[in-house]
């Protein structure tokens, strides 16, 4: 209730200081200095412009109130749900653009038409003795005056949303949990702001001092009045011109840097902490700065998130292998010969760590088969090699429960399918050819490359080569035809180097 009675004072007293110097200052100061007209015409004038003042209040206070409704039923109560303070939060920041609105709408037309039928009834009973043509450059003085309110107005209301604002964000963060944030959303572009403030800081006094001017001329001589628009003409275009051009390299300056923060802002939210060059000597040097050293920070968090992350797939491969001595480091061969079968057929740097992960845990499921088939020395029975073979889609529901689901999502593939072959005679699913996930099928190949040249209990590992034929044999009804194919290829070469 405080807060709402401390907003509404603001907003009433900026707005009653703006109306007054652009009105009654401005407006009547300009008139009573420029026409030579009696005293009694003076204030017969002026109490045009106070009935035109009052009936602009009332028109402005109806929008005014209408504007305020949803701020004052939220401000003004203690238990609105979160939908409602969202409304109110982004009706508050509207209120600058709002007041615009209000300025160029029954501020603008509340206070002109009312005085130019009010002047020219005057005019037709003969209470005034001005030219009628004299409403007219009034009626753009309005536009003029409105302009310079509307302006000023604008900012003010700014600055007075500012506590509303953190109110409305506390409220929701403190009842309901939750943070509010435009993300992103521009009310107000700031370059369409900069350009028409500075425009119209630049042409106000201008067009302010050729109407003045005018009407001035008027008095003492005709024909220098008649012949005074096409001087000015030239003096108004020279000054508006020089203006835009001010006002466009100002908004372009400002607006820049704003631009690559913004570029860079996006880069960060893709996952790219790429730093931005810092090419400025003002206080965006700072404000730049402050973003990289942000960025610097983010990634070295990052670099030891993925130490940690690349040391927890190792530990939980290196704990798989450590309940059997004969298959320890299992898990660490078949991802670095996973990795070599990436980097022959190019893959791209995130593909080859996602492939190395996955490679790592690839076996992650036989932590759910019993020690005494898993450790067998002889050959197992029919129903001990279906516990074994159900090891892959164990993996896949080992790796489901851990959190978040989305970081396990890339390594659920091949770690499912890695026994699958490519005749379509494989485990789990008994896919065939490139139905069979990328991952999977160059894993299977590093798998058994190395299952055949380790050592297990009942046998002694392969000779290399030998097993380099079995898989040479197998292209194209186990294995992938063209991973097998790289493989061999490399290690043949690697072989006949030694």
């Amino acid at each position: 209730m405080q807060l709402y009675r401390s907003f509404l004072n603001q907003l009433i007293r900026n707005y009653v200081i703006g109306s007054l110097i652009a009105v009654l200052v401005v407006g009547g100061v300009l008139l009573i200095s420029t026409f030579e007209i009696s005293y009694i015409e003076g204030m017969r004038l002026l109490s045009i412009i106070g009935i035109s003042f009052l009936i602009m209040i009332i028109a402005e206070i109806f929008v005014f109130l209408r504007h305020m409704r949803l701020i004052r039923q939220t401000l003004n109560t203690s238990n609105a749900d979160l939908a409602t303070l969202e409304a109110a939060y982004l009706q508050v920041h509207r209120m600058p653009k709002q007041a615009v609105y209000r300025i160029y709408g029954p501020h603008l037309f509340g206070l002109s038409v009312p005085a130019i039928l009010i002047t020219i009834w005057m005019l037709n009973r003969g209470l005034l003795s001005i030219p009628s043509f004299y409403i007219w450059l009034a009626s753009l003085g309005a536009v003029l005056i409105a302009s310079c309110h509307a302006m000023i107005e604008f900012f003010l209301t700014v600055a007075a949303i500012r506590p509303v604002v953190k109110e409305l964000r506390r409220q929701a963060l403190s009842r309901f949990g939750v943070d509010f944030s435009l993300e992103g959303h521009v009310f107000t572009a700031i370059r369409t702001k900069f350009l028409l403030s500075t425009m119209l800081i630049g042409t106000f006094p201008l067009f302010l001092f050729s109407l003045a001017a005018q009407i001035r001329l008027e008095e003492f001589d005709k024909i220098i009045s008649q012949q005074y628009w096409g001087w000015a003409g030239v003096i108004l275009l020279i000054g508006v011109t020089f203006a835009y051009i001010g006002a466009l390299l100002l908004t372009q300056d400002v607006h820049r840097p704003i631009r690559q923060l913004y570029r860079a802002m996006n880069e960060v939210k893709e996952g790219r902490l790429i730093q931005t060059s810092n090419l400025y000597s003002d206080e965006f040097s700072t404000l730049i700065a402050g973003f990289n050293m942000m960025v610097r920070g983010l990634q070295v968090r990052e670099e030891r998130n993925r130490k940690l992350l690349d040391s927890y797939f190792a530990a939980l491969a290196a704990a798989l292998d450590a309940r059997d001595p004969y298959t320890a480091g299992h898990s660490l061969r078949v991802a670095e010969y996973s990795v070599l079968l990436g980097e022959l057929a190019g893959l791209n740097e995130s593909e080859i760590d996602l492939l190395h992960k996955t490679a790592l845990l690839h076996d992650i499921g036989k932590i759910g088969v019993r020690d005494n088939v898993l450790l067998k020395e002889g050959r197992l029975t029919e129903e001990e090699f279906s516990q074994v073979k159900a090891h892959p889609e164990q993996g896949e529901n080992i790796l489901r429960q851990i959190e978040p689901a989305d970081a396990m999502a890339p390594y659920l593939e091949g770690v499912r399918s890695h026994h699958e072959r490519y005749d379509g005679k494989g485990y789990p699913d008994g896919l065939k050819g490139c139905d069979i996930p990328l991952f999977g099928r160059i894993i299977a190949v590093a798998d058994a490359y190395d299952a055949m040249t380790s050592d297990r209990p009942y046998r002694s590992g392969m000779r290399s080569i030998e097993a380099l034929n079995i898989l040479e044999e197998g292209q194209g009804t186990q294995w992938d035809p063209d991973f097998a194919g790289m493989f061999v290829k490399y290690m043949r070469a690697q072989q006949e180097m030694a």
